[in-house]
């Protein structure tokens, strides 16, 4: 009888041991969101130096939506041959990859 209470009683507890959730281990690499606010405005209100970017290096393409944030990056969704891209430029129309 002894046997069996003992045998009931171990296989109870590795039952609990099975259930208790596993540690989770990071490498040390975190993601990371970055988000900027940026505001909607109007394609006329983009500053000359960036427009002027734009004809230049991204000749025929057509602004569908412009952006700006507190720190005057503009975001510029564009249409360049029938594909959309997005780019940023800072207000003086030099390109800044994120």
């Amino acid at each position: 009888m002894k046997k069996l209470v003992l045998a009931s009683v171990l296989a109870l507890g590795s039952f609990t041991m099975i259930s208790a959730a596993a540690p989770t281990i990071y490498d040390g690499i975190m993601d990371v969101v970055l988000q900027d606010d940026f505001t909607e405005i109007s394609t006329d209100n983009l500053p000359q130096a960036v427009k002027d970017a734009l004809e230049a290096d991204y000749t025929g393409a057509t602004i569908d939506k412009a952006y700006v944030n507190e720190n005057k990056i503009y975001k510029l969704e564009i249409t360049l041959n029938g594909t959309s891209s997005v780019l940023f430029a800072n207000e003086s129309g030099e390109w800044i990859t994120e």
